[in-house]
């Protein structure tokens, strides 16, 4: 019994040398996480969402407060993406080696993926995180081909609102390189050109 008691204090002794060794470690800074109650009422609302005309605009005007990420596989991304987006797959989220990518400062960052899901759940994960200005690409890439790349033309009897959105997304889907038929005047196939 003196041997088992002898190592007991022995661990005991080590135990208590590493707790106050903890003590005097210097503490690292981490972003300041979101308590649950904070992210709740966060999720609850739907001001983290960004229509696809808005983060249009912003690409067209070349505006510098906003970084697009992809968060779709690397496979995907290579596949196709939004114009300047870098590519941080969902798995990868809360790697600590992204935290330059989240906290620019002014800056807003736009989460999509090819719906909102993976973008949401990309969100929560930031969120929780700490990270600030985040926002989410409304639909995500199905939302931005079906308003952006693939805009219907409003009915005769739309407002004028409605002709000058359509007008403004047919301009984007000219400037993304959504293309055009070029008429030929001859007996030859349309041959599809696309704007870059």
């Amino acid at each position: 019994i003196t041997i088992m008691s002898n190592a007991y204090k022995l661990i005991l002794a080590l135990l208590l040398i590493l707790a106050f060794g903890l003590i005097l470690l210097p503490e690292v800074n981490h972003p300041e996480k979101v308590k649950p109650e904070q992210l709740f009422q966060k999720i609850n609302s739907t001001a983290r969402f960004l229509s696809p005309d808005h983060v249009a605009e912003k690409l067209i005007n070349e505006d510098p407060s906003i970084f697009l990420i992809d968060v779709r596989s690397g496979d995907q991304y290579a596949d196709y993406s939004l114009p300047g987006a870098f590519n941080i797959p969902l798995d990868e989220m809360a790697l600590p080696n992204w935290e330059e990518y989240f906290t620019q400062e002014g800056v807003d960052v736009v989460l999509f993926s090819n719906s909102d899901l993976h973008a949401e759940q990309a969100w929560i994960i930031a969120s929780r995180m700490g990270y600030k200005n985040l926002y989410i690409l409304k639909g995500g890439l199905n939302q931005w081909f079906k308003e952006i790349m693939q805009p219907l033309a409003p009915a005769e009897t739309t407002s004028t609102e409605e002709f000058d959105l359509y007008s403004f997304r047919k301009a984007a889907q000219q400037h993304f390189g959504g293309g055009a038929v070029i008429e030929t005047g001859s007996d030859q196939p349309k041959e599809e050109v696309t704007v870059v």
